[in-house]
């Protein structure tokens, strides 16, 4: 019973860190808001913050990887028989763009944090969780190649890289709109992926 106390403990102390966290660096700016007064917002001290978090790009990482690992669960989920490669991709990315759309300061502060982000202690957990996503959509390719919709000259997993570093550049460029549309993002990256599977060879 002390145990399961504790941990609940320690899951309301976490949520209240997020919710801290994600307020001051909307309200304020994340280069404004400093960790002293993410702490008092929580109503925590300081070396508890630091427990959760090393420092605020952490936090940003702290904030967004429980949610980004219930969506991508619903994006992995979101392709449907039947359709091309390029519509499962899309039925995958959606879900991220209108899921990003509701926060769109917050999400610029998460892509512009997350280049080189390898060392924190949220940073294992965002990885697992990009790795995941990136495995599915190795396996829709796998899936593609084998009925003969993609060529297998290249491997599945080399490919998917390839849709995710178009699908990364992109989220970035729409994000930055003062008022990201999800469906005109989703539009532009279809054109993007349409040009990516089509290629850039001249038609007889």
């Amino acid at each position: 019973m002390k145990e399961s106390l504790r941990e609940q403990k320690k899951l309301e102390t976490r949520d209240r860190i997020r919710r801290a966290a994600a307020q001051l660096f909307t309200q304020r700016g994340y280069g404004a808001a400093t960790m002293r007064q993410i702490a008092a917002r929580a109503h925590v001290g300081l070396g508890t913050l630091f427990n959760y978090a090393e420092d605020k790009r952490d936090l940003v990482f702290l904030i967004f990887n429980e949610e980004l690992n219930a969506i991508t669960d619903v994006a992995l989920a979101a392709p449907r028989p039947g359709q091309s490669l390029v519509e499962k991709l899309l039925a995958v990315f959606r879900v991220h763009y209108g899921w990003l759309a509701t926060k769109p300061a917050l999400a610029r502060i998460l892509l512009q944090e997350l280049t080189f982000y390898s060392s924190g202690k949220q940073a294992a957990t965002f990885h697992g969780i990009r790795k995941r996503l990136i495995d599915g959509l190795e396996a829709l390719v796998a899936a593609a190649q084998k009925a003969g919709e993609v060529h297998r000259r290249e491997k599945p997993g080399v490919i998917a890289r390839h849709i995710f570093f178009v699908y990364s550049a992109s989220l970035r460029w729409w994000i930055a709109a003062p008022k990201p549309d999800p469906e005109k993002g989703v539009a532009e990256l279809r054109r993007m992926l349409r040009l990516q599977f089509d290629g850039l060879r001249k038609k007889g």
